[in-house]
């Protein structure tokens, strides 16, 4: 399933990504069954579970130590008046990251996460070095979708690479836990264009909001992402999949594309934040199916369109919170939920431990 157009070495790890092993979920749902509750009675903390024992293969399950990756880049579409605030929002907001002030940050905390501040692609000078900062610019943001490729297949494949290098290093740091973080003004229209052009949607079905557009501004949005899937329409027919990310993604979307391949490739659970982040999953899934026996569905985005992405995908998310921040806010809410039905598996007793006859 992996692009003919793919450099060889990201071929092969996107080959790498195995499907967990059918029988490890027979495995863990015994041991499920066996706890000192009524079968099912936990409910999704329980799927949770199973899923994270399929991914590892052994008790005790480990969803600690955590990490996010919150990946920032700029998008030339913003030229096109599709965002609220202009792309100078990027630079505060890591700065904002780096001195620990941001939503994602608190939440992190409160997870007992460790986080990092990726710049994939930050329209601005790099930045001052920081403990928790990784530069690795691609360039100053992407080009504008609506009248070309956003990125050269060159500059798409260094993208991917960027988050497969943050997955190794993660597994070489311990990490067992991945979070899908993200920050780009203006990064909706690329990744509402990327659904319909690997789900097939329409540009008004997946045009939403975004930071705070206003409802007249969003006719205007719809009508650049019908643009940019014209522009990029050679891309769009052929449905390769390596091609359509250059053509319509981001920086950091194609980032965490890779981190999620990455971290599936190591058997590394990985979670997936809000709208942005799942229009990364979807690359990923293109380009390595396996790669959703490995990913967890934090929460439902309030932007516009993500409920039926996520329904196309089969999947329903852990948390519907009404939130729509992004930087990996809802990801960060769920290390706390893996850690929990993690502890379920671990730490509860059984009927037989307990000496309770099973009823």
């Amino acid at each position: 399933m992996c692009s003919s157009r793919l450099p060889a070495s990201l071929a092969r790890e996107c080959e790498a990504v195995a499907f967990a092993d059918p029988a490890r979920h027979a495995e863990a749902q015994a041991r499920l069954d066996s706890l000192t509750k009524p079968q099912g009675s936990l409910g999704r903390l329980e799927d949770m579970a199973r899923q994270l024992y399929g991914i590892q293969g052994q008790a005790p399950l480990k969803a600690r130590p955590s990490r996010m990756y919150t990946i920032a880049a700029d998008h030339g579409v913003v030229e096109e008046g599709v965002a609220s605030n202009p792309r100078e929002v990027t630079v505060l907001m890591v700065l904002n990251f780096l001195r620990g002030g941001g939503g994602v940050n608190c939440l992190c905390e409160a997870a007992g996460a460790d986080i990092r501040i990726v710049d994939a692609g930050v329209a601005a000078d790099p930045f001052q070095p920081h403990p928790r900062l990784i530069d690795a610019k691609i360039a100053r943001g992407t080009a504008n979708i609506a009248k070309g490729p956003a990125m050269s297949l060159e500059q798409c494949a260094k993208a991917l690479e960027l988050g497969i290098e943050l997955a190794e290093q993660a597994r070489k740091d311990g990490i067992r836990v991945l979070g899908t973080g993200e920050m780009g003004i203006g990064n909706t229209t690329p990744s509402s264009a990327l659904f319909c052009a690997y789900l097939g949607f329409s540009a008004s079905a997946m045009t939403g909001m975004g930071a705070g557009l206003p409802p007249a501004g969003l006719a205007h949005k719809s009508a650049v992402i019908q643009r940019a899937l014209e522009a990029n329409k050679e891309a769009v027919s052929k449905g390769e999949a390596f091609a359509i990310l250059a053509a319509l993604g981001g920086f950091e979307i194609a980032a965490l594309a890779g981190l999620i391949i990455g971290g599936a490739a190591r058997q590394m659970a990985v979670l997936i934040d809000g709208f942005i982040a799942t229009a990364a999953y979807v690359a990923a899934s293109r380009l390595a199916p396996a790669v959703r026996d490995y990913c967890f569905f934090c929460h439902g985005s309030a932007e516009s369109g993500h409920a039926k992405v996520l329904e196309a995908l089969g999947q329903k998310p852990l948390l519907d919170l009404g939130m729509r921040l992004g930087e990996g806010s809802g990801a960060a809410l769920g290390f706390t939920l893996l850690e929990a039905a993690a502890r379920i598996y671990n730490d509860m007793a059984t009927f037989e431990s307990a000496g309770i006859g099973k009823h």
